[in-house]
């Protein structure tokens, strides 16, 4: 489970770190909002712990950048700003939970796994994107009326992409998810853009809208119409 910590005061952000990494969470620290708005562009996370008050872009407005590009990602909400006004104003932005400083560690854990459980027992037997459809159970993929072909690893990779749509996923994110490797090589690269530019032409073939997208310098996205 990877989770970020959008977080500036470094006591906090730390004590957050430490406690997730001694319940064996991956936990990376975002102490701005720039900072915070680039890793989502560039990898993937299970859960996003979200301060409000951020220097640079403040957290509603990264929650909202986040949502409208398609992200679903859970946001955990941690935050001093204690009024009805402020909980509206993060729900509606699309936060799934609240939690107001001061805090004990035990409960953010409590709301993480919460939220966690909620994903799951929401999980679709389907991942659909314009006309392509992915059956998870029967591993068939379908654009439009065409029955895709796919190997194993293509079908990997789409699914992979197709569970973070509209979400840019790095070439990182794809050597340790996909592939299972702990570090990306130029060699890893490679095999990766290979796999990528076969699984486009299957995928997208001459059809309109094109789903499969390169992100120069980035990584890869799915969605419909340009990154």
């Amino acid at each position: 489970m990877r989770v970020l910590i959008v977080e500036d005061e470094h006591k906090v952000a730390l004590a957050l770190r430490q406690g997730l990494e001694s319940e064996r969470y991956e936990a990376i620290v975002a102490p701005t909002g720039e900072d915070a708005f680039f890793r989502l562009s560039t990898e993937v996370f299970d859960v996003i712990l979200l301060d409000l008050m951020l220097p640079g872009r403040d957290g509603l407005q990264i929650l909202g950048a986040m949502r409208e590009r398609g992200v679903q990602t859970p946001v955990l909400v941690l935050t001093a700003r204690d009024t009805l006004e402020d909980r509206l104003a993060g729900l509606n932005g699309g936060a799934d939970d609240y939690l107001i400083k001061p805090f004990a560690f035990a409960e953010v854990l409590a709301r993480i796994q919460a939220l966690v459980r909620r994903g799951r027992a929401t999980e679709t037997t389907r991942l659909m994107l314009a006309d392509l459809t992915v059956d998870l159970v029967r591993r068939k993929v379908t654009r439009g009326d065409r029955t895709v072909e796919l190997t194993v690893r293509e079908y990997e990779l789409l699914e992979y992409l197709l569970r973070h749509q509209g979400h840019i996923v790095s070439r990182e994110a794809l050597a340790r998810d996909v592939w299972k490797e702990e570090s990306r090589t130029t060699t890893l690269d490679n095999v990766v853009d290979v796999h990528m530019t076969r699984l486009r032409r299957k995928i997208d073939l001459d059809q309109s809208p094109r789903l499969i997208h390169t992100v120069r310098g980035v990584g890869f996205v799915a969605r419909e119409g340009e990154p």
